[in-house]
């Protein structure tokens, strides 16, 4: 029978739909992993899956060559249930190697696995993991500045919205200069339309009077429960819906209207359950040639102690969609700042919102003020308006007609600026992801000018680590985005790794060499020069990251500072009084804005300090810095970055933007983390606790760079220097100059003394209780029985011996896979802090409005480490997975 080609195209149609809807995953009966498929190794994707003993699932989101595979778990007693080092289908894999290069099997066994084992890339097991939601001068009234009050506003454009008049946030009838401005946009007849926001978060009430109107299903998708809508099921499930709301509400009879309500907005839900790297990555990606905005009101938790970035998988999410997105336009990804700053929290320790590919968003107040809330940073973009000094947002809640008035935090920030950024895209939908970075650069505005903590750039636009480079203005930016000349394509320079006195650190943060860190602090200097950025066909720059491995007893008293050639510093790191980590800094890539359109030519200075605290010491190893700008001459070819896959080690393994042609051998770890809902720290107060417009974002680092800048140089030479007159081991000065450790140590051994002695007359009286006098002379001492041993030494002060503890360290060295080849990767190998693995927290439960004490829960242990429903990182401080058991 022949089909016509209209219904062959219908059929087509129909199983392209049908296969871009991810397969609903069964984490509770199966393991999955993801696995680079590299066709030029030789074997077809079937060979290598029968060889690993899995089942191809889907293609893993919008990851060219990239598969989801599962198989079954293991049984309870099988030895990859016993031993949680060992991992069935990367072990599969390291069989498979050594079969290539064996001689004891057939020629063509040998032939298939060495097909089979170059065909793998990369493997990963995937685990289960939650993301944290980011759930506030005067100015005269507006009749005396000739400005529209909010119902006259309504009046005039016909919103019957009854909570309109009410929405401070787009038109403030008490402090007219604190809003939005979106009202100009409207009156331009711009309103949104064509431009679908996703909102990746806990769900979206579709069934919304406010936002059925504007709900686009077929870019919205449910990987927490793995069905295709979004419906918010947890009683807490309201987060994603309000800031829609915020967003595209239908300007109807119901609560309120969106600064875009005549955009889309799809709903994306991944916080409202334990989920894997690649159900994250791929819902970063979802839909991504039709939506063009993912708001993403959470990250990591906010609570002053934890640093944690996007690992692999999820960094390559984002690259392929500002790559590959809209059209090769990008996808815009818009992340809240963070609601940490009560607790000294900064932004940019959090690996998305200090991301190049994120324009991050902090908070302002009803009156225009910094509510304390906000996270300050250099990664700080601009800010938008949310809760506080006396007001909350009002937008769209679930049910039927329901509205919320206690919704905030930098969770409310964020979709206000993703509202504008879709007017503006609205407007000009050629815009790419980078446009619309320099649109907010150039067109924030210049609020609370008195504020200590602004600072002139080298662009002579003024930035603050608070405000970022101002609040983003709807009418500023759409009217700058109708004009606006397209940038050129994205280039980068490399800049040459500085190992400090030999500084390196392994896979596994074993380090050797390095600088310790004097009081004063260390100083480390590259140099940038013309031909260097000629040769790379570099013209302007943007942003900068800076990677730095620095080891340290407490990571909160490490503080780093960037110079530019024309003096301008960027604090990277200031103390961070809750952060008692001792894992220092292994690799971490900071980012800073504050160098915008600078000239980078010349000598840029890193400092890293710390407290001083006789108790503490740190070294620092080495650091990096990459330049991210525009090309010169687009007629050149435009190099493609890619994520690499390993990047913490010092040097780097792994040439910068260059994948690896094999794979590398890593051991298998069980590291899980969990994230509290985005409110977490955000405080009962945030709508109404005063903000303020006097503080500078990190008080006592104005004199950190003191030091004048270094004279620009032609050679690429790094210098790292002790503070002056203090040298290398000023340390021992600090401890001569006070007499407590001498004491200390004294009575240490005095008590060591007393000890020991009572100890040795205590055994002298038992040996005279049990045994009878020797001739003397007459035995020889080898054949005296009852000999004490070291260990009953310890065993008197209850401690361990070495011995013990050397056999401790045997039983675990044992316990460890051993692999001489294969890929297998440590599921936190790439993790910003690896020994906080398998930390059990108390839960967290998410309301606007935090819940007492008394309504916490404590998570459940797992039987086996690695399992997706274990539970997370100790980093994660006060978090939990909640609802963990509704997980599939």
């Amino acid at each position: 029978m022949r089909l016509s080609l209209s219904l062959l195209l219908a059929l087509f149609a129909l199983g392209q739909v049908n296969a871009a809807r991810p397969a609903k995953r069964a984490y509770s009966s199966h393991d999955y992993y993801v696995f680079e498929y590299v066709p030029r190794g030789g074997a077809s994707l079937d060979e290598v899956a029968r060889s690993l003993g899995v089942e191809v699932v889907e293609r893993a989101g919008e990851l060219q060559n990239h598969w989801l595979v599962r198989t079954l778990k293991p049984p309870p007693h099988s030895i990859y249930a016993r031993d949680t080092s060992l991992d069935q289908v990367t072990h599969a894999l390291q069989q498979v190697r050594a079969k290539a290069s064996s001689s004891h099997h057939s020629r063509e066994e040998v032939q298939l696995s060495r097909r089979v084992a170059n065909s793998v890339g990369y493997l990963e097991y995937q685990q289960l993991r939650k993301r944290e939601k980011r759930a506030p001068p005067p100015t005269p009234g507006p009749n005396a500045l000739g400005l529209e009050t909010a119902s006259a506003v309504a009046q005039r454009m016909k919103i019957l919205d009854p909570e309109f008049p009410h929405q401070w946030h787009l038109v403030n009838d008490d402090y007219p200069q604190s809003m939005m401005n979106v009202t100009g946009v409207w009156d331009m007849g711009i309103t949104g339309h064509g431009v679908i926001t996703a909102l990746v978060d806990d769900g979206l009430d579709y069934r919304s009077d406010d936002l059925a109107a504007n709900f686009y299903a077929e870019g919205s998708h449910d990987y927490n429960d793995h069905t295709d809508l979004p419906t918010p099921v947890l009683f807490d499930d309201h987060h994603g819906t309000r800031c829609a709301g915020q967003i595209a509400a239908v300007k109807n009879d119901v609560c309120g209207v969106g600064i875009a309500y005549d955009s889309k907005v799809a709903g994306i839900r991944i916080l409202s359950g334990p989920i894997s790297d690649i159900d994250e990555a791929a819902a970063l990606n979802y839909g991504y040639q039709n939506s063009s905005i993912y708001s993403c009101s959470w990250g990591p938790p906010d609570n002053g102690r934890a640093m944690e970035g996007p690992r692999y998988l999820i960094k390559k999410a984002m690259v392929n969609g500002i790559q590959k997105g809209r059209g090769g336009k990008g996808s815009v990804f818009v992340f809240a700042s963070g609601n940490g700053g009560r607790n000294g929290d900064q932004c940019n320790f959090d690996g998305y919102t200090n991301s190049i590919f994120s324009v991050t968003v902090g908070a302002l107040d009803y009156k225009g003020l910094h509510p304390e809330y906000s996270e300050a940073c250099a990664a700080n973009m601009v800010v938008a308006y949310s809760s506080g000094s006396g007001n909350h947002i009002i937008t769209t809640d679930i049910g039927k007609n329901k509205c919320s008035t206690t919704h905030g935090g930098t969770s409310a920030a964020a979709p206000n600026a993703a509202g504008v950024i879709a007017l503006g895209l609205s407007a000009r939908p050629d815009l790419s992801w980078r446009d619309v970075q320099h649109i907010c650069v150039r067109t924030a505005v210049h609020i609370n000018p008195d504020d200590p903590d602004w600072e002139k750039t080298a662009s002579g636009r003024p930035f603050s680590y608070k405000y970022g480079y101002g609040a983003i203005d709807a009418y500023q930016f759409v009217t700058a985005a109708q004009n606006w000349e397209l940038v050129r394509p994205q280039v980068w320079v490399d800049l040459p790794v500085v190992q400090l006195n030999g500084g390196t650190m392994d896979l596994f943060q074993s380090t050797t060499g390095g600088v310790p860190i004097v009081p004063g602090g260390v100083t480390s200097t590259i140099d940038v020069t013309q031909e260097g950025l000629n040769g790379r066909n570099f013209e302007k720059l943007e942003h900068i990251t800076i990677q730095v491995w620095i080891t340290h007893t407490r990571r909160g008293d490490v503080e780093v500072e960037l110079v530019s050639p024309n003096g301008i510093k960027s604090i990277l790191a200031a103390k961070r009084y809750q952060d008692s980590d001792n894992t220092g800094f292994p690799g971490w890539v900071f980012m800073t804005v504050k160098h915008w359109d600078e000239n980078p030519v010349g000598t840029w200075t890193i400092r890293v300090s710390d407290q001083n605290k006789p108790e503490e010491s740190g070294t620092f190893l080495g650091w990096t810095m990459t330049l991210w700008g525009s090309a010169a001459d687009t007629s050149k070819d435009i190099p493609v970055y890619d994520v690499p896959v390993i990047d913490g080690t010092l040097p780097p393994l792994i040439p910068p933007n260059s994948s690896p042609t094999t794979t590398l051998d890593l051991p298998i770890g069980t590291a899980t983390k969990q994230h509290p809902k985005p409110t977490e720290h955000l405080g009962g107060d945030h709508g109404v606790a005063e903000g303020e417009a006097t503080k500078v974002a990190f008080p006592g680092n104005e004199d950190i760079a003191s030091t004048p800048a270094p004279t620009p140089s032609t050679s690429a030479k790094p210098v790292s220097t002790p503070t002056a007159d203090e040298g290398w081991f000023s340390e021992l000065s600090n401890l001569m100059s006070t007499q407590i450790w001498v004491f200390a140590a004294l009575g240490a051994v005095a008590i060591f003394g007393i000890a020991a002695g009572i100890f040795f007359w205590r055994r002298r009286v038992r040996r005279r209780q049990n045994y009878s006098s020797l001739p003397t002379d007459t035995v020889p001492m080898s054949t005296v029985s009852g000999r004490p041993r070291t260990r009953e030494l310890y065993d008197a002060f209850g401690e361990v011996s070495d011995d013990d503890d050397a056999d401790e360290q045997t039983g675990l060295r044992s316990g460890m896979h051993q692999q001489s080849e294969g890929l297998t990767y440590h599921s936190g190998f790439l993790e910003d802090d690896p020994s906080t693995a398998g930390g059990l927290t108390p839960a967290a439960r998410y309301k606007d409005e935090p819940d007492s004490p008394d309504h916490e829960h404590a998570a459940a242990p797992r039987d086996r480490p690695h399992s997706p429903e274990g539970s997370g990182s100790n980093n994660s401080g006060d978090g939990s997975w909640d609802h963990a058991s509704d997980a599939r």
